[in-house]
């Protein structure tokens, strides 16, 4: 029985091809996935290993940044700090650290690089003069105020040469100062592409930090002193209560490598996810073509029957014609998702030149996981039609023709589809009147569910769906339109199998679509419902501006209204939350709270206002009294002078300004919003820019620049989540190819008898093709209409995290998605049309 089986697989080699193609594409998006995900985390670990190559120990303020910048900081780190941790027993060298944000303009005044990437930090030389972190390849390091060095991939790409003028920004406006020197630096965050400032510590403590202050103090023990013996001496010297973190160098690296061990596995699993998704329509594919080819050797399987074959023994051969086809198209995969895992390293590289790059990593995990998946999946997928083989009877070998279903088996199959598909559709419904993440998890539970009895009932809807389609194919195509048609409901599970396919890419697309344009339309409306600003000033990074800025910007030629955004932590009923501080005197000329009661002048009055959140957690009303835990650790009561409902403008607890500014040594100003006369316009928009000193890392947006940023978010989003899906679209159309090639085989004496009769072969093309594009349809009309069900549901929940989330179905892009379907469905039809056209008349006829 296995040689018959290996005999069986050469002979149809030419039918088993897409089956092998799509087994060899999946498991190669697999062995890809595995090859560059491990190949980036080595390289990112070999990396990112010199970040702490001279660090024993690292005392790191935690105050000197964020919204709590300045507060609880019983002990800031200083000179003396420095020089107290120096004398420690043990250690070689101490020195004081100062670094944030910090960006460079090139020679047009934009932002050079990246804004998260953009680092700033002090230069300390030693009794030469340089600093062993930063070799100067080029000129000498910064001694004072107005004096900068750069790293060297930015000087070089910008064109900078020692001498020159150079525009750098902070969170104030941006200032110009001489390039003194050119350093080469190992930190991986700048040979990757970012860019790094170094200023002398005076001008940096002054700028990224404050008066005096450094952000972290870096120990380098000797030689024989260990780093937990050091770290524990530093311990005893610092406050207690100080606001500051100890670490070890092997703490350090040990915590970067599970960082990056982190995001390359969530990478990792993104992407397997997709490979999943792809190997799970090859799925139908190999159980469709198994199907096909048992059908078309029913003769040949009665008569091992009939000649003392068992049972057992026709499963057991049409299950090692799979494994021989999984096995060789596994090893393809693997072959294949190497050659992947490289050229998606230089795609990387190409993109990003700095990205760490290295030798490709094959694991031995992704050798026996890649071989093992393929191999499973089709045999997996061979049993049913191998059992469905095994049950053929002897006397069928007298017969000609496949063996008609039996109605009792589509009506266990319709029953069983029935009620998989309501109970996954029970559990969406019951998701979607819930609220938060039980909701969302009962949706994700019931999700795949409802797709597998849907899958289980599509032979059922095949027919009426189709059906309906036949007047507009017989008046579009005359004979052909009617022969497609049928042809397409003439076998439903095989229909239904090339469909499903299909249907699965259509379902994920079209739920992230509608959740996408939903999502953008709810924020666009809160946006423009809630901010009556002009423009808002804020850092391209997410940064604090300045107070500086802010009284720029208030000066600034045609504002008449201004008020910095404060943002703060604050205590209510012992759990923390977001304040927003604005200026009373122009907030109703600024922001438009959607108020459920209260009023917005309450702010004037010392009130506070509150989201309907909050109020519903502390039980709160309008004139409520409630206990606040400041920032900086006192406490007192507030007064609540309205309830809002929760908006993506503004924080839960709304605040004057000087409220936050009480309890903060340095307020957390996270953007400005600015009113002028005559709106938003261009010439606002320059005058407000100009105010910033023309700083490329300040951002001035209005509320059609958020929207439209929010936007591209949401279409970057989609159109990775549609490049990922764009594997498992190309198996679907393998499998649209390969049941049109192998229904054209068994049909060649209809099509014989087709020509025969008169039907041309450019007819006979037509009906082919309009067969592939009806089964493509199909599918694609079931996909979206689930996939906006689900997306409906998801809405649901939410809405309570996101106000005023409505469903928004957009009507055109699922339009496209189904005239893309229908498009597959042509291009897959080219080959077999062809192959259909070409048969001969008269041997076609005579086919046995």
């Amino acid at each position: 029985m296995y040689r018959t089986a290996l005999r069986n697989v050469l002979a149809h080699k030419g039918r088993l091809l897409m089956t092998a193609l799509a087994i060899m594409l999946g498991t190669a998006f697999v062995a890809g996935t595995m090859v560059f995900s491990d190949t980036l985390g080595q390289a990112m670990k070999s990396s990112y290993a010199k970040s702490y190559s001279d660090v024993s120990v690292l005392v790191t303020d935690r105050t000197t940044g964020g919204p709590v910048r300045g507060e609880r900081a019983a002990a800031p780190l200083t000179d003396a700090t420095v020089k107290e941790l120096g004398a420690l027993p043990g250690v070689r060298q101490a020195r004081g650290v100062v670094s944030g944000f910090t960006g460079v303009a090139d020679r047009k005044g934009d932002l050079i690089g990246e804004a998260w990437s953009a680092q700033g930090a002090n230069f300390v030389p030693g009794p030469s003069g340089q600093d062993s972190r930063y070799p100067m390849t080029e000129g000498r390091g910064p001694k004072a105020a107005g004096e900068i060095a750069l790293d060297r991939g930015t000087a070089e790409g910008a064109g900078f040469k020692v001498g020159d003028r150079v525009r750098i920004a902070g969170n104030g406006p941006a200032s110009t100062a001489t390039l003194t020197g050119i350093f080469t630096t190992d930190d991986p965050t700048v040979t990757s592409g970012g860019t790094l400032t170094l200023m002398d510590t005076a001008t940096a403590q002054q700028l990224l930090a404050l008066p005096g202050r450094y952000s972290s103090v870096v120990l380098t023990a000797q030689s024989d002193t260990a780093e937990s013996v050091l770290a524990t001496a530093v311990r005893t010297k610092l406050p207690k209560e100080g606001g500051f973190a100890v670490e070890t160098g092997r703490e350090l690296t040990d915590r970067q490598t599970a960082t990056i061990a982190e995001s390359t596995s969530a990478m990792k699993s993104m992407l397997l996810v997709f490979a999943a998704i792809s190997l799970f329509v090859g799925i139908f594919i190999i159980a469709n073509t198994f199907s096909m080819l048992i059908a078309q050797r029913v003769k040949e399987l009665a008569l091992l029957r009939a000649v003392g074959a068992a049972r057992g023994q026709v499963t057991d051969s049409v299950l090692a014609e799979a494994l021989l086809i999984g096995a060789a198209a596994s090893v393809a995969g693997l072959l294949a998702g190497i050659g992947i895992g490289a050229g998606m390293q230089a795609l990387i590289s190409s993109f990003s030149p700095g990205m760490p790059t290295g030798p490709l990593v094959i694991a031995p995990a992704t050798v026996v996981t890649a071989l093992t998946v393929g191999v499973l999946v089709t045999v997996v997928s061979a049993v049913l039609p191998a059992i469905r083989a095994s049950r053929i009877p002897p006397v069928a070998a007298m017969s000609s023709g496949e063996l008609p279903t039996t109605q009792k088996g589509l009506i266990v199959r319709n029953t069983i589809g029935s009620l998989v598909t309501a109970g996954g559709l029970a559990l969406i419904l019951a998701g979607a009147n819930a609220s938060g993440s039980s909701g969302r998890a009962m949706i994700e539970g019931g999700a795949p569910v409802t797709l597998i009895g849907i899958f289980v009932l599509l032979p059922l809807l095949s027919r009426p769906v189709i059906a309906s389609a036949g007047p507009l194919l017989a008046r579009l195509a005359g004979t052909p339109g009617r022969l497609a048609r049928r042809n397409a409901v003439r076998n439903p599970r095989r229909t239904a199998a090339t469909a499903a396919a299909l249907t699965i890419g259509l379902t994920l697309v079209s739920t992230m679509t509608v959740l996408g344009a939903s999502v953008t339309d709810a924020v666009a409306r809160t946006v423009t419902g809630t901010m009556k600003a002009d423009f808002s000033v804020a850092m391209a990074a997410g940064g604090d501006l300045s107070p500086e800025t802010v009284a720029a910007v208030a000066e600034a030629p045609g504002v008449t209204a201004v008020s910095p955004v404060t943002d703060a932590f604050w205590s209510f009923g012992g759990e923390d939350q977001p304040v927003s501080g604005l200026d009373p005197a122009t907030f109703d000329q600024l922001v438009a709270p959607e108020l459920v009661s209260g009023s917005a002048d309450a702010l004037k009055q010392g009130r506070i206002l509150i989201d309907s959140k909050v109020a519903a957690s502390t039980g709160a009303t309008v004139g409520s009294t409630l206990a606040v835990g400041y920032g900086d650790g006192a406490s007192g009561t507030v007064t609540v002078g309205g309830v809002f409902r929760p908006s993506e403008v503004l924080a839960p607890v709304v605040v004057a300004g000087t409220a936050v500014a009480e309890h903060s040594a340095r307020p957390y100003i996270r953007e400005i919003l600015v009113k002028g006369a005559d709106g938003p316009t261009a010439a606002l928009r320059q005058s407000v820019k100009d105010a910033t000193g023309s700083n490329p890392v300040i951002k001035v947006r209005s509320k059609q620049d958020m929207q439209d940023e929010f936007s591209r978010i949401i279409t970057f989003a989609l159109n990775m989540m549609y490049g990922l899906l764009a594997m498992s679209v190309l198996v679907a159309v393998l499998g649209v190819v390969n049941t049109l090639a192998m229904s054209v085989f068994e049909r060649k004496r209809e099509i014989g008898m087709l020509r025969a009769i008169g039907l041309d072969r450019r007819g006979i093309k037509r009906m082919v093709r309009l067969e592939s594009v009806v089964i493509s349809l199909f599918g694609a009309v079931i996909g979206v209409l689930l996939g906006c069900f689900l997306a409906w549901a998801t809405n649901r929940t939410l809405a309570v995290d996101l106000p005023g989330l409505v469903t928004v179905v957009p009507y055109g892009t699922m339009l496209l998605f189904l005239a893309l379907a229908g498009l597959v469905g042509m291009v897959a039809a080219i080959w077999p049309a062809r192959r259909a056209a070409k048969l001969d008349i008269l041997a076609s006829i005579k086919t046995d």
